[in-house]
């Protein structure tokens, strides 16, 4: 490719894209033609045509340096998937400070710093970004403060930015819900208890991501795509 049609090429951001979900939506956007940086503590498999970049994107330098390094390598930035976060799963009065704010920051911190660094490239190209919530957002299990916080704060920080950075930026979120990332072994009834029929998969929600950082979603922005398989609109009751 001629460095004339790479200065063209669409680029994308995604982040934590070493595995899971991340991973499917850096390998979808590859093949649909994108290039992509995939910021991540963690090294993607080997193949992968990626530029990877070790960053920690709950912190102020490390966003600051990514976002300058993708300025300076790549030249433009046409979409940001911000998609990095985990879970501490404890009962609440063992949950300390620090594993609350260590949550919120992966989790939705890293979004508003992203947004403030990637800000300028994003209006120049007309970019898109998708932030990556939870159902959880919307409903939980015991033991996950932080991490349902961290993702309904998310919800609320995309609508916040598509008003903000609109018309220049679209904003929008994807909530997915049961995805297996691992390869688990799942059973029959596993699949049976989704009104779609199945568990979701990685490739679910990066078709998502593909047609939101694309140009047929134009006329979409601030909106939450719940990918769940129905499973938030599914009434169930003990027996």
């Amino acid at each position: 490719m001629t460095e004339d049609a790479m200065a063209e090429q669409r680029v994308a951001l995604v982040t934590g894209g070493a595995k899971g979900i991340g991973l499917g939506i850096a390998q979808r956007l590859l093949r649909d033609g994108w290039r992509v940086v995939v910021a991540d503590p963690a090294a993607p498999p080997t193949g992968l045509a990626a530029r990877h970049v070790q960053a920690d994107v709950s912190e102020e330098a490390a966003v600051r340096k990514l976002v300058a390094g993708i300025a300076q390598q790549e030249g433009r930035l046409d979409a940001l998937i911000s998609n990095a976060g985990f879970m501490i799963r404890k009962p609440l009065r063992e949950l300390t400070l620090a594993e609350w704010h260590a949550v919120i920051g992966a989790n939705l911190t890293a979004t508003f710093l992203l947004m403030r660094e990637a800000e300028a490239m994003l209006r120049a190209a007309k970019g898109a970004v998708v932030t990556i919530a939870s159902t959880r957002a919307h409903q939980s299990e015991p033991d996950t403060e932080s991490y349902s916080a961290s993702k309904g704060g998310l919800v609320s920080l995309t609508h916040a930015l598509a008003v903000s950075l609109g018309p220049d930026v679209r904003v929008n979120c994807v909530s997915p819900g049961w995805i297996d990332t691992k390869g688990a072994t799942l059973r029959p009834e596993d699949h049976a208890q989704h009104p779609a029929g199945r568990v979701g998969k990685p490739e679910d929600i990066a078709a998502l991501v593909a047609w939101l950082v694309g140009p047929e979603s134009g006329f979409v922005t601030g909106a939450e795509f719940v990918s769940d398989g129905g499973m938030t609109r599914k009434m169930i009751y003990a027996e």
